[in-house]
């Protein structure tokens, strides 16, 4: 494997990380805008294993909802907050990786 297909391969691990975050959160933004049952079983596992993710981002913004006959719909702005944060910091680990494994010029 030569150097640049190293620095690609850490790179893909960085943004395949980044992809399983993004989707996860992304789950949690639609089901929390459809209002979805959060005692349902998959509903809840994705509230739980996201809870972590998005403490640093509660509080930013105020969430709206709307109240419908059978669900409430929630609009949590922390959510985009969270997913475009964590983007920003895959694209700088994945910067830095490539800055840090270039080959020394003598």
């Amino acid at each position: 494997m030569d150097h640049s297909e190293e620095i690609r391969s850490w790179q893909r691990v960085v943004y395949y990380i980044l992809g399983v975050i993004e989707v996860l959160l992304a789950f949690r933004l639609i089901f929390k805008l459809l209002g979805a049952n959060p005692v349902s079983g998959f509903v809840s596992a994705i509230y739980s294993l996201t809870n972590l993710l998005m403490s640093p981002f509660l509080g930013i913004f105020r969430t709206a909802s709307a109240r419908g006959v059978e669900t409430q719909a929630v609009l949590e702005p922390a959510t985009l907050v969270a997913m475009i944060v964590y983007a920003v910091i895959a694209w700088g680990i994945a910067k830095l990786i490539e800055i840090m494994k270039r080959p020394k010029k003598v």
